[in-house]
């Protein structure tokens, strides 16, 4: 749908392209361009180090939370099961506090800030409270389970 531009409209060439600070269509074409280049990170997504630092010293918070993760599933594995999954849930922890307080977090900024916090906590806090409920001999006991769960054999 092509329209004219007027003096006090712009015009786009077509449905897909808008127009730029002048008034100008931006794109006259409906294919869409190999390389996006108008879509913007998300907030903190910028580097965590600067330019002249290495790559893995720009994402450093990235790598803080998947080293402690890797960790934890390491001593999950050499069959400390609690104990590393615990450290999995701290790890989402630590990245959702990192991702509320330093400006610019690299690869971990994926959605706006509040949705990656709340997303990382949430799914942390999940984990955590799974690794403390879990049997036998749980840390975390909730007295209401027990007649929730009335119908499950006993040992």
């Amino acid at each position: 749908m092509a329209t004219r531009a007027t003096d006090s409209e712009p015009g786009v060439a077509d449905a897909v392209s808008a127009p730029d600070a002048q008034g100008r269509p931006r794109r006259t074409t409906r294919r869409f361009p190999r390389i996006t280049r108008d879509t913007a990170r998300p907030e903190g997504g910028g580097r965590a180090a600067p330019g002249d630092a290495p790559a893995p010293a720009r994402q450093w918070p990235v790598l803080a939370v998947l080293g402690v993760a890797a960790l934890g599933l390491l001593v999950t594995a050499l069959d400390a099961f609690r104990f590393g999954t615990i450290l999995v849930g701290a790890a989402l922890l630590g990245g959702a506090v990192m991702r509320w307080m330093l400006p610019d977090v690299g690869m971990l900024a994926v959605r706006s800030r509040f949705t990656d916090m709340v997303t990382y906590a949430l799914l942390g806090g999940a984990i955590v409270l799974c690794a403390l409920m879990a049997q036998p001999n749980a840390w975390l006991e909730f007295p209401f389970l027990d007649e929730t769960l009335h119908f499950t054999i006993r040992t």
